[in-house]
């Protein structure tokens, strides 16, 4: 994961919606009537080109409609909250005054409902995403863990799969991550020097919560993979970030997103984005 060309030039992270669930889905052991209230990462990056996504949150088409709510978000043990009544992603591009036309390629962490229900919004972009991922998110079996073709399953998807690491823009390298889903994916980042360098690792869900981190435990929820897989995909990411000096940042942690959201908006002089 060498450094190329030119780096990130601002990040953007957005909160586009909130999870109400049982703690057990992040921490493997932890109880099921314990609860938790986490949001719904999305990150842009000023890339060459324009801006990559890194996520895309709910579908909100699956929110709003009752029918539609029941048959995709009817596990009663997880409730998905919108942050208002309009389009998550447009809302919260424009708060952050970028158009939706800005956004030149998107990354998925992976397929499940909250992190590729707005992908409907950029057909004919780049999508890159573990060709693992796809392949298992187009079996049946899929459903039973959150994915759902509906969200994804599109012609008109410019798909661009990868086996393994992979650079996928100047400054953004995908890291293979296995284990909460067949093909799940992280993140570095590399900030152009320009910006004063250095960088992020964003976990997304191969850690929600600084506990999976700093004390080595795996999320509860996971596909064909066994909690000390997790944990080893968990120990990479560690090693990635030490090495470069990096902060390895929770895909789901309730203080650890809204705090860097804040503190990222203030170094690169933008109003935080919602």
């Amino acid at each position: 994961m060498s450094r190329r060309g030119s780096g990130i030039r601002e990040i953007v992270l957005l909160t586009l919606g909130w999870e109400d669930l049982p703690r057990s889905v992040s921490i493997e052991g932890a109880s099921r009537e314990e609860r938790m209230r986490e949001p719904v990462p999305g990150i842009l990056l000023h890339a060459d080109g324009g801006w990559l996504l890194l996520d895309t949150g709910f579908n909100s088409a699956l929110l709003h409609d009752t029918a539609l709510r029941a048959r995709f978000h009817g596990n009663p043990m997880h409730r998905a909250i919108l942050p208002g009544p309009g389009e998550p992603l447009e809302e919260a591009l424009a708060h952050a005054g970028i158009e939706m036309s800005d956004v030149h390629a998107v990354g998925l962490s992976h397929l499940h409902l909250d992190h590729a229900g707005g992908l409907r919004h950029f057909t004919g972009v780049p999508v890159h995403c573990q060709r693992r991922e796809l392949e298992y998110g187009l079996t049946p079996e899929a459903e039973q863990d959150g994915i759902f073709r509906i969200d994804f399953d599109d012609p008109a998807h410019d798909w661009r799969l990868a086996d393994g690491d992979a650079e996928i823009a100047p400054g953004v390298t995908a890291v293979s991550t296995p284990g909460h889903t067949p093909g799940h994916q992280s993140f570095v980042v590399d900030l152009d020097e320009s910006v004063g360098g250095g960088g992020f690792v964003f976990a997304f869900d191969a850690a929600d919560l600084t506990e999976n981190i700093e004390q080595e435990v795996s999320v509860g929820g996971r596909v064909d993979a066994t909690p000390e897989e997790c944990i080893e995909q968990v120990r990479r990411l560690k090693a990635i970030a030490a090495e470069r000096g990096y902060p390895l940042v929770p895909g789901h942690d309730p203080v650890v997103w809204p705090a860097l959201t804040g503190e990222l908006a203030e170094r690169f002089g933008r109003t935080p984005a919602r």
